[in-house]
């Protein structure tokens, strides 16, 4: 039994790195002694989900009910998928404040903090994004803050796409330790960027 798991939540359009970077980064605090257990996950079973990029990933379930979710970008800035549409058709935003309201702590990485803003969940809250869709964030009710990760406890936004990398670095020196956090930067040959916002 771990101590905490997480899933992140992928649909056609995410981008790659959004959600792959930090899939791999707590991949490897898994290995390097976090007690950590996460998962590529859809809200609706599918064999495969095809990201931005044409990169197509075998998810390993469907949404459950985990202690961290994390929501990729991706597509915001286009009208043929990603974030935009998930956003519009509101199933995915309905599912993240599900998870909230059931005590998961909810992370986005670069646009995925449009999926939160409509789920409610930055409401007043410091939130970042990635820079094409600062001023659409600026439009909703969070406070937006120019910088990489943003912590606001139960509620965490990282900006553009590599930022994705820092956040999960810093959950692992949150949640675990920062000696596991470094172990997985050095593995990944990961120079941490920024300071952590809250």
């Amino acid at each position: 039994m771990v101590d905490i798991t997480a899933e992140i939540v992928l649909f056609d359009g995410f981008d790659e790195l959004d959600a792959i970077g930090p899939y791999e980064v707590l991949e490897n605090g898994s290995q390097a002694g976090a007690s950590i257990d996460t998962n590529l996950v859809t809200l609706e079973e599918t064999d495969l989900v095809t990201a931005s990029h044409d990169l197509r990933v075998e998810p390993d379930g469907t949404l459950g009910d985990p202690d961290l979710l994390l929501v990729p970008g991706g597509g915001w800035t286009t009208s043929t998928g990603g974030v935009r549409l998930v956003v519009d058709e509101g199933e995915l935003p309905a599912a993240v404040d599900e998870c909230y309201t059931n005590g998961a702590t909810v992370a986005s990485v670069c646009t995925g903090a449009m999926i939160l803003a409509a789920a409610g969940l930055l409401e007043g809250r410091p939130a970042t994004t990635h820079p094409a869709a600062v001023e659409d964030l600026g439009e909703t009710a969070a406070n937006v803050v120019d910088e990489r990760v943003v912590d606001d406890g139960d509620v965490l936004t990282a900006g553009g796409v590599t930022s994705g990398i820092d956040l999960g670095l810093w959950l692992l020196e949150r949640e675990f330790d920062e000696s596991i956090a470094d172990e997985v930067a050095a593995e990944m040959i990961h120079e941490r960027r920024g300071e952590i916002f809250g």
